[in-house]
């Protein structure tokens, strides 16, 4: 097959490309230059889209052997990613651009312009594993690596890009990953992984925020309300600057009565009120989801055994029964034991086992009558 292997600068995709092309497929790399300032640069491992990054790419796709490219989609993710993370914040939710990366650019703008131009495949260095299930279709599963495993950043792929996908390091562990890396003497092979918002240049999420939003969202402030007394706590700068579950940085001045850590409740991004409670206020097990994605079959009902939700991109599985609703627009999760912090704008990706049946991005969480 041709294929084009996306190559971010680092370890992994370096790795996926090399054993593309042992696999006997003809590979040509490609580095997407995602930021609308082409000088922007930093080290270490704040990000995946430098300079930097890019020359690391060159370097890696010159010692595989392999033609090498830079495609400019820096609008694109502008609109798509950055925009959307922004107006998800300003609404009051808590969204994943990676996942939205993965769903609009990697998946969709580059699939699109690699099949125009003839390739058959986009390869990634993505840990999860790709099968052909008994009914013809492809499967996607968690990857042999499960601390490495990123099934969940890519639940939002529908069953035509899976078709053409690659995903190399699934069935391998990071440790060996770079062991290869530098067996082939790639000189990424130490380089640390990336972890932050690429596009968030010094991880302050809420500082770039704030900024970014300053102009848009003339409310700015508001008060810290208490869940239970219903008492003013104390007042903030921006609803932006707090996400369901936060302890720290709340800089209250009145402690609990029981003198326990008071926690994000809810955000009101209209009004610009923040309530804080008790951990026990987070607490839900019943999620309402919207925009779903499926990996394949659109199911119905799912309440198996081993039905799972997971609903951060290294959070832990939930049991759970899943329902869609007749028109397939809505989907709800009972959560079988609850879980905590969970918001709104949030993903959660359904699995069977280790099957990724596909996702959601979460609308509402409630408790039921038990839990409360």
């Amino acid at each position: 097959m041709k294929v084009v292997a996306a190559m971010s600068g680092g370890v992994d995709s370096a790795v996926a490309a090399a054993r593309a092309v042992e696999a006997g497929h003809e590979v040509t790399g490609i580095h997407l230059a995602l930021s609308r300032n082409p000088k922007s640069y930093r080290t270490g491992a704040r990000g995946c889209c430098t300079i930097e990054d890019s020359n690391d790419a060159r370097r890696a796709a010159d010692v595989i052997g392999i033609p090498f490219y830079v495609w400019d989609l820096s609008d694109r993710f502008h609109e798509d990613v950055v925009e959307d993370f922004m107006d998800e914040y300003a609404a009051g939710r808590t969204p994943n651009p990676c996942l939205r990366c993965n769903e609009k650019i990697k998946f969709a703008a580059v699939l699109d312009r690699a099949l125009g131009l003839g390739f058959d495949a986009v390869a990634t260095g993505h840990y999860a594993q790709l099968r052909t299930g008994a009914d013809g279709l492809i499967e996607m599963h968690r990857a042999v690596d499960h601390a490495k495993d990123q099934s969940y950043v890519l639940g939002v792929l529908d069953q035509e890009q899976l078709r053409h996908s690659l995903f190399p390091l699934g069935d391998s562990t990071k440790p060996q990953v770079r062991k290869e890396a530098a067996g082939r003497g790639l000189l990424v092979a130490d380089k640390p992984d990336s972890h932050d918002i690429c596009f968030v240049a010094d991880g302050d999420n809420a500082g770039w925020l704030k900024e970014k939003l300053g102009a848009r969202n003339p409310n700015t402030g508001g008060d810290i309300v208490d869940s239970v007394s219903g008492e003013v706590l104390g007042t903030h700068g921006g609803t932006v600057g707090f996400t369901i579950g936060q302890r720290r940085g709340l800089r209250l001045g009145t402690p609990a009565p029981d003198g326990k850590p008071r926690f994000v409740l809810d955000i009101e991004p209209v009004s610009g009120t923040v309530t804080v409670g008790p951990r026990a206020g987070l607490a839900i097990d019943r999620i309402s989801g919207v925009r779903p994605r499926w990996c394949g079959t659109v199911p119905a009902v799912l309440d198996a055994d081993d039905v799972t939700v997971q609903l951060r991109a290294h959070g832990a599985e939930h049991r759970a029964a899943v329902s869609v609703s007749p028109d397939g627009g809505v989907v709800e999760i009972e959560l079988l034991e609850p879980a905590e912090g969970i918001a709104p704008g949030q993903a959660a990706v359904i699995y069977e086992g280790s099957r990724v049946v596909g996702s959601a991005t979460i609308s509402a969480t409630s408790r039921s009558e038990a839990l409360a």
